[in-house]
């Protein structure tokens, strides 16, 4: 009928303005490919599905929804760490909220490609490492290789586990301004961000659940399925223990290597971990040395033997080279193989490619030209102002490339002089390469889209069946626009990365059929640096707790009036000055101000800030088996003790800081409770918490109750206790030294008495691995068995001075007994508590 509107056209046009409106003011780079509008400034078609869902969702949801995401990733506690960084080095995650978004055709390209130059290099690697035909030939100068430091020649002639020196390889590309891309970087030595991508995905696609179904967007799962069936496969002893080998938590990307860990069911182990015996890997455990077959190692190949390679690395397993020469283990990525990553070799593989192949390559790198070669040296000397210059061996230059490559144009005159001079003198370290302009994808800055330069890193798996390529990747977004290298370390971010598939995708996991899971109760051995963490974890959290109920009891007494306040008040700051709790500085001051500083002060040991930073510290090295709500908790309280103390805070700021600490204290001790299996870790926890409350609560018997005690010195011990209601439920009278000597000592059903926390140790102690009852106890069950006779055998008067300093000496021997049995560090532990030593 004329007149009658069409409502689906009706609705293309609105949702046509809509688009419109979005991208009104986004304005690409001039000269730079654009991943978001062609030439024309029209929408690519694979973007529209996209655009259309934002402008439909509008400003303020899109917001709501990144917002989220971002909760998220801090939720799950996902950082990295800045070097050299003064506040401490871990940054949250930075989030690019819009993912790139690849059509299928054009991925399939670059999947053909990828895995052709996985191949090369695998060929390469294989020679280099074996026969040396690429060398002897003249097609790779010797120079190039054996000047490289990662060409490992202790290695040479080692067959690698497996029968391949690369596992993973990973491309770092770019898009030139026609439109191609191109390998800016390989990663063959221990290629790193695929746990972020997996992290970058989570938090998008809960931001963006509906539209990731309705874009077919492939899932990543295949890929880490992939990965570990193959290390799995590398087994050969039958035990099937594969472990994720890390330099530890203060290197940038450790909580990848802990989420990895745990998402791939690896063990996470440190180096000191790890001990080799008759040529196999073993790994320390409270239970004894148990095998590993594979590591995928996140450290540098020069670090991993102090023995045949870095004699000062204090990271690695001394004898692992050997172990690998006598095919004990597999290490992942074959020692040696960040020979290929160098930029020099970049120079030779192109014409490589149809020597090692026999075809030319599909996806060129950027033109690099290693000053080791005279025609090549003078090249770069003609054309510095248009080239990038970097290290030829990724190592640091000292004096002329020291934080890495810089752009020949932007030279000063005298550094500038100082390079060429290098280049003509010493040119088989530096090499030029071309000065490419990345492309740029949309970033939400604002409630709007702004073009920024990426760089893309792609992760490639070897198979029995081949190469398998991540369906997605790892984007790294610079946050400037002239960016000529994108880097986290530097204020970059990331992004998820789409692949679009026209069918519906497989839902995958890495969960087994439901009808095939075997059925187990364990979770695996625990390491014994695993257990030594969660252990002095429970100590620090447990004095953490300590701490914060001496300043909380003290502000309460600062106002009473009642009978022995004032004594108790200076009993009180005597405990937090014997554990450095206060400063000496403020002798005289008033006891709010003793307070205020046991909250804030960071250069006190025994003040609340240092105590939290090292439990959080050391909670950080056991990351991967602990809770993400237990982690957030220790968090939170990082960020409690860093808030300033309000100018002229009194007892109100004191009490009501303290009485914040302590609940979040009481939700990780709840979490620890109910969350954790009672497994050896959990084990270990609480046997540092129960060693560390026994210590206090003699600390507090001793100084507060002594032959003649005051009513409110016994009523201050109840409160460091916990135990003023029992108390007064059961003695309607008022505080005596004998019924609360025994409430807090004796009393077993009490989960603060002295005598609860040597029963849960000797249960601890029966559970741990190593117990036989057919055999001489060993030294800390002596002395938890001698500890429980004395709550037995005496009597609440007879716990004089002399008998509780016994006790607390039993308890730090047991502490010491078990570290001696247990943990790695052999040395015995002092205890910086000597209160009327």
């Amino acid at each position: 009928m004329a007149g009658r509107t069409d409502p689906q056209a009706l609705t293309r046009r609105f949702e046509a303005e809509a688009v419109d409106a979005l991208l009104a003011g986004y304005q690409p780079l001039p000269g730079v490919h654009d991943e978001l509008v062609a030439a024309d400034g029209t929408p690519r078609p694979h973007w529209n599905s996209m655009l259309a869902a934002l402008a439909e969702m509008g400003v303020d949801e899109v917001n709501r929804r990144f917002a989220a995401a971002d909760r998220h990733l801090y939720r799950s506690g996902v950082f990295y760490r800045v070097y050299d960084d003064p506040g401490g080095g871990e940054r949250p995650w930075p989030l690019s909220h819009l993912p790139l978004v690849i059509d299928e055709v054009e991925w399939r390209a670059l999947e053909r490609g990828l895995i052709q130059r996985a191949q090369l290099l695998e060929g390469v690697l294989s020679d280099l490492y074996g026969e040396g035909q690429l060398v002897r030939s003249g097609a790779l100068p010797a120079a190039a290789v054996a000047g490289s430091p990662d060409f490992l020649r202790p290695m040479v002639g080692v067959d690698p586990h497996g029968g391949s020196f690369l596992k993973i390889y990973a491309a770092d590309i770019g898009r030139g301004p026609d439109g191609n891309w191109w390998v800016l970087s390989d990663r063959t030595q221990s290629p790193s961000g695929a746990g972020y991508a997996l992290e970058n995905r989570i938090a998008i696609a809960r931001a963006l659940p509906d539209l990731a179904r309705a874009l077919n967007v492939e899932r990543l799962a295949s890929y880490f399925q992939a990965l570990r069936a193959n290390l799995t496969r590398l087994d050969r002893s039958g035990e099937g223990r594969v472990g994720l080998l890390t330099p530890g938590p203060l290197n940038e990307t450790y909580f990848e290597h802990a989420y990895l860990a745990r998402y791939l069911g690896f063990v996470l182990l440190e180096g000191e971990d790890l001990t080799v015996r008759d040529n196999v890997v073993y790994v320390r455990t409270v239970a004894g040395l148990k095998r590993v077959d594979v590591l995928l190692r996140r450290l540098d190949a020069d670090f991993a033997d102090p023995l045949e390679l870095n004699p000062r690395s204090h990271l690695g397993i001394p004898g692992v080279v050997q172990a690998i020469r006598a095919g004990g283990v597999a290490m992942v990525n074959a020692l040696g193989s960040g020979l290929i990553e160098s930029p020099a070799m970049m120079g030779f593989l192109p014409k490589l490619g149809p020597r090692v192949l026999g075809e030319d390559l599909i996806l060129p790198n950027v033109a690099t030209w290693w000053c080791g070669q005279e025609a090549e040296r003078e090249r770069v000397l003609d054309t510095l102002d248009d080239l990038i210059l970097a290290p030829a061996f990724q190592r640091p230059l000292p004096g002329l490339m020291e934080d890495g490559p810089v752009i020949g144009a932007d030279l000063p005159p005298a550094r500038r002089a100082a390079i060429e001079n290098a280049i003509r003198t010493r040119g088989i370290d530096i090499v030029g390469q071309e000065a490419v302009r990345m492309s740029t994808m949309p970033v939400w800055v604002n409630g709007r889209l702004e073009p920024r330069p990426f760089i893309l890193r792609i992760f490639v798996t070897a198979t029995d069946d081949g190469w398998k390529v991540m369906p997605g990747g790892f984007c790294r977004v610079s946050d400037r626009l002239d960016a000529r290298a994108v880097t986290m370390q530097r204020g970059g971010r990331s992004a998820d990365v789409w692949v679009l598939d026209e069918n519906p995708v497989e839902q995958l996991t890495l969960l087994p059929p439901a009808d095939r899971v075997e059925i187990r109760r364990q979770t695996g051995p625990l390491p014994s640096r695993a257990a030594d963490n969660f252990f002095w974890l429970g100590r620090y959290v447990e004095r953490a707790e300590t701490t914060l109920r001496l300043l909380r009891t003290l502000v309460g007494r600062l106002s009473s009036s009642t009978e022995g306040g004032g004594q108790s008040v200076d009993k009180l700051l005597g405990l937090l000055q014997a554990w450095g709790a206060v400063p000496a500085d403020l002798a005289r001051g008033k006891p709010a101000r003793h307070a205020l500083a046991a909250l804030s002060r960071r250069d006190l040991p025994g003040a609340l800030p240092n105590l939290i930073e090292n439990a959080r510290h050391t909670a950080s090295v056991i990351r991967d088996r602990l809770s993400p709500d237990a982690w957030r908790t220790l968090a939170d309280l990082a960020v409690l003790v860093a808030e300033p103390v309000p100018p002229g805070g009194a007892e109100a700021d004191a009490y009501e800081r303290s009485d914040r600490a302590l609940r979040g204290l009481a939700a990780f001790s709840g979490l620890a409770s109910e969350n954790m299996n009672r497994l050896a870790g959990w084990r270990f926890l609480d046997l540092g918490r129960r060693i560390e409350r026994g210590i206090a609560t003699c600390r507090f018997a001793r100084a507060l109750v002594g032959e003649a005690p005051t009513a409110g010195t016994l009523d201050v011990l109840l409160e460091l206790c916990d135990s003023q209601i029992t108390y007064r439920s059961r003695y309607v009278m008022t505080e005596s030294r004998a019924p609360v000597l025994d409430l807090v000592l004796l009393d077993p059903v009490n989960p603060r008495s002295l005598a609860f926390q040597i029963d849960c140790l000797l249960d601890h102690l029966d559970t741990l691995p190593g117990h036989h009852a057919d055999e001489p106890p060993p030294p800390e069950e002596r002395v938890a068995a001698r500890l429980s006779a004395a709550m037995k055998a005496f009597s609440a008067n007879e716990f004089d001075d002399a008998r509780l300093r016994e006790i607390e000496a039993e308890l730090m021997e047991l502490s010491n007994d078990i570290a001696e049995r247990y943990f790695i560090h052999r040395l015995p532990v002092e205890t910086p508590w000597d209160f009327l030593a």
